[in-house]
């Protein structure tokens, strides 16, 4: 029920009164049985509420039954949803991707109105029927309109994969975020970042994907991509009309599911988001690296948050962070490096005279511990790399195959 609350929240609606209403068996025509739909009738007089909003999928028959017993409108979570998610949208690619969802929904809740507007009866005398109705007309006109949208978002598609084409030339290794809305990923991105992407204690506060580029410990640069927060019972046309800006976490190298951990729903919250990954085909056995982000850490009694950062060490698929103290993010940009770049290697680099121009790369690659000049103009250097820059040493000190492009040109960049 909180939750729902939120989701009003998110549009500015003052919520009156928020029940709980217990069903034993569904009914086809109303949902609730004859008690308490006069119970809610009661509470919506009293209150002079002009809105009810249930927190629960709603047929086309339902939806209308209530609408006219209540006489109020009556929109249910999906319906709810869209809403907040036409309030948030602020790119073109956004806008398309809820008009398109918001069509699908409507398809099946037109309702016979403006029958004046009927063409007139086809055939002879009265056993001729109407020919295209109002509502005919009005479907005909919703699926062109569909039609039209989809073929927009293809583009839109084509246009996301020309653009992650021009990524892999510059092969930087894409980090995704993914999580329950409201998790705090926003927050989290912005704080590795330092981006200002809008960052609220509001559901679906983010919407359109963003990404940027972010520098690790040992200078290896990621793309961090920010998604759309993921939330229980999302329609399915709503997930197929975001497929293009999930796409980004499909491609990812390492996702980064961000956990709510001062939720006491977290557990069924991190299962809805997982449920929502296989569907876009993310499968545990498809050799992808998923690690748990534990947020907000700093919401938790001081026991409950050292009992979760001793979990966290024992684990190598969780780390735990709090996005507006900056606890843990160190950790976190480490972890991420090991899993992109490899674990990390102790090395005594002894450099010539000749070599010296390698010093400020091994500065800015490496952890560096211990450092003598020697006489001779050498040097000996004792540093901790990743495996893959251990790798990149042997090569620009000629003790491996030449990269392509030579490290002068590297250091000039």
């Amino acid at each position: 029920m909180e939750e729902a609350v939120g989701l009003a929240g998110a549009i500015d609606l003052q919520v009156a009164e928020a029940l709980i209403v217990p069903i034993s068996a569904p009914r086809p025509s109303t949902l609730f049985g004859k008690g308490k739909m006069l119970e809610v009738k009661g509470v919506i007089e009293t209150t002079g509420s002009g809105l009810v909003i249930v927190d629960h999928p709603l047929t086309p028959v339902q939806q209308r039954n209530m609408e006219t017993e209540w006489k109020v409108k009556v929109i249910d979570r999906t319906g709810l949803i869209l809403e907040i998610f036409g309030r948030r949208a602020s790119t073109r690619e956004g806008v398309l991707q809820v008009e398109l969802a918001h069509l699908n929904y409507q398809k099946g809740r037109l309702v016979r109105s403006w029958t004046h507007l009927e063409r007139q009866r086809g055939g002879g005398g009265f056993m001729g029927g109407p020919g295209e109705t109002q509502i005919e007309a009005d479907r005909r006109l919703l699926q062109d309109r569909i039609v039209k949208l989809e073929r927009e978002l293809e583009q839109v598609r084509r246009t996301r994969q020309l653009h992650r084409a021009k990524r892999k030339k510059v092969p930087h290794p894409i980090v995704a975020l993914v999580g329950y809305t409201n998790a705090g990923k926003s927050t989290l991105f912005n704080r590795v970042t330092g981006a200002e992407v809008l960052a609220e204690d509001m559901l679906f506060a983010t919407l359109d994907p963003t990404l940027r580029r972010m520098k690790l410990p040992h200078g290896n640069t990621v793309i961090l991509s920010d998604t759309v927060g993921f939330i229980s019972s999302l329609p399915t046309h709503l997930v197929a009309a975001f497929r293009a800006t999930l796409e980004e976490v499909v491609e990812a190298d390492l996702i980064l599911h961000v956990r709510d951990m001062a939720d006491p729903d977290r557990a069924s919250q991190a299962g809805d988001v997982e449920e929502i990954l296989k569907s876009l085909g993310l499968n545990e056995g498809d050799g992808r690296k998923l690690v748990e982000v534990w947020n907000k850490i700093d919401l938790l009694s001081e026991e409950a948050a050292e009992d979760l950062k001793t979990r966290a060490e024992k684990s190598e698929n969780a780390i735990a962070v709090s996005s507006v103290t900056g606890e843990g993010i160190d950790e976190l940009l480490m972890r991420i490096e090991t899993i992109i770049s490899g674990k990390l290697v102790s090395r005594n680099v002894t450099l010539g005279p000749d070599q010296m121009k390698l010093v400020p790369w091994i500065y800015e690659r490496g952890r560096v511990s211990e450092r003598e000049d020697m006489e001779d103009g050498s040097v000996m250097i004792e540093v901790e790399f990743t495996t893959a820059d251990s790798e990149e040493l042997d090569r620009r000190m000629g003790n491996g195959p030449k990269p392509s492009d030579s490290w002068e040109d590297d250091l000039d960049d």
